[in-house]
């Protein structure tokens, strides 16, 4: 059997290590932290538990796609439960609607804001769910992109739907009132894109939430972590924690396996689920790298970072659904100063979690586990955090008690845990703080993307956020799948 080491446990690592074991080959994970999960870590304090990354599922085909792979059933590992509504959207007028899968729900509070955006809704979700049928039915997000040559068939399909526009210009010409254009063009930002650059490739999202829906699991996103190792275990896997790989060794050009410390593992291919950057820059040495040269690396647009506040408060508040989104009344101008002036804004949207919405064990009795995430600009930015972090939490949570209403939310907080850029830069090893990775704009999409496959490395092989297709559970997981196929197609 052929030795695969991955590295790293995120999604897309265990995903890939899923699929590889399942064909045959000798898969051992080597994860730098004492549990499996990357990204989708859990925090536990004082009865409340925290998921600290992805917060929802959606397209769960893919998952039972990973499973199949497998010869398993999804169903006999993990139980889903469907969020409807979707997302909570509080605007900064006061007004706020409840966005989900039901179309005569959300034409009814869409018509408040303007009859015609009302109207044009069906339209929209038509254009979207061709988008959809390019990306997920005909494959474009599973199949690597490794030159302009792969990317021919599917380029007049794209040009077709006008998806190189960017995904607000699309949106924009469906919708008037600016709450409707928000609504339908801010999925990007969940996978650290800017709906103002990002392609609107990127709009089958919405699609792909209505029609397989947004979905959560009792336990938090971890149980779906647990399950995807537990299933690497069942088929004959090997995971070892605590083993931080230190250098990908590479001679003529060709991977023969990695270091952790002193301790080599030998291996015939490698796979690493780390940030794209750290893979090339701090993994292997730059004599070795042709086209991924440090400076190359740097010179690549990343996305923004975020701002994470964990929150365990004896007291619940039912105002805030599972899924919330509270907003600036500023929203290009906001996202530009994120991702293009690097400055730290006076103002802020957020993103907030509430699980025990759906899983009140999630806390003590009568308590709520929250999840903060205010994007920020990354590491470009001349942000001290160590100075920062607490006046800016300050700053969040006088916001939420005093101007949103979350009443005595200070007095009652038991757990306040903070995430900064400058954490997913040391813990987890993201350059620039970079929360998603690569930027998913049009000049780094599919093959201008870091491939699938390594460049410069002979049997070196990528997965997760910044490679093609990119962010977001389904996206990373859907790395995984672009990857193993090349992987089966060279090994």
């Amino acid at each position: 059997m052929k030795k695969i080491i991955v590295i790293g446990s995120g999604f897309g690592g265990l995903s890939a290590a899923i699929r590889l074991q399942a064909n045959g080959f000798d898969v051992t994970i080597l994860e730098k932290n004492a549990k499996v999960g990357g990204h989708a870590y859990q925090f536990k304090k004082k009865g409340y538990t925290f998921d600290m990354g992805p917060s929802l599922i959606t397209a769960p085909d893919i998952i039972r796609s990973i499973y199949a792979s497998a010869g398993k059933k999804m169903e006999d590992y993990l139980d889903l439960i469907s969020l409807d509504p979707f997302y909570r959207i509080y605007f900064h007028d006061g007004s706020m609607i409840d966005y989900g899968p039901d179309a005569n729900k959300m034409k009814m509070q869409m018509s408040q804001f303007n009859l015609k955006d009302a109207a044009n809704y069906d339209k929209f979700i038509s254009y979207t769910q061709k988008i959809h049928k390019i990306v997920i039915e005909d494959g474009m997000g599973a199949k690597p992109f490794m030159d302009m040559i792969s990317m021919i068939k599917f380029i007049p399909k794209v040009l077709s739907l006008n998806a190189v526009n960017t995904g607000y210009n699309v949106v924009k010409k469906y919708f008037s009132d600016e709450r409707n254009r928000f609504m339908f063009s801010f999925h990007p930002l969940f996978i650290g894109g800017n709906p103002f650059r990002s392609p609107a490739v990127y709009l089958m999202i919405p699609y792909l939430e209505k029609v397989g829906g947004v979905w959560f699991t009792k336990g938090g996103m971890y149980s779906l972590v647990k399950v995807l190792e537990k299933l690497f275990l069942d088929i004959g896997g090997t995971v070892k924690t605590r083993s931080e790989v230190t250098k990908i060794e590479v001679e003529n050009s060709r991977t023969s396996g990695v270091f952790v410390g002193d301790e080599f593992y030998e291996a015939d291919a490698v796979v690493s689920n780390a940030h794209f950057a750290h893979t090339y820059s701090d993994l292997i040495d730059e004599d070795q790298r042709k086209k991924w040269k440090d400076n190359k690396v740097k010179k690549m647009q990343y996305s923004m970072s975020c701002f994470l506040m964990y929150i365990g408060s004896k007291k619940q508040y039912p105002k805030l659904l599972h899924h919330t989104l509270i907003l600036s009344e500023r929203y290009k101008e906001l996202v530009t100063d994120i991702f293009d002036r690097k400055i730290l804004p006076d103002d802020f949207s957020m993103y907030l979690h509430a699980p025990t919405r759906t899983d009140p064990k999630m806390a003590p009795d009568g308590g709520e586990s929250m999840y903060v995430l205010i994007p920020t600009p990354n590491l470009a930015a001349n942000v001290n955090w160590k100075e920062m972090k607490k006046p800016y939490a300050d700053k969040i949570l006088k916001f939420l008690e005093e101007d949103f209403g979350l009443k005595d939310l200070r007095k009652n907080i038991e757990v306040l845990e903070l995430f900064t850029p400058e954490d997913f830069a040391s813990q987890r090893n993201n350059y620039l703080g970079s929360a998603w990775g690569v930027e998913p704009r049009l000049t780094q999409t599919a093959t201008l993307r870091p491939h699938n496959r390594s460049e410069d490395i002979e049997n070196l092989y990528l997965v997760g956020a910044s490679t093609h297709p990119g962010a977001g559970v389904p996206g990373v997981m859907l790395t995984a799948e672009a990857t193993v196929n090349t992987m089966l197609e060279d090994l």
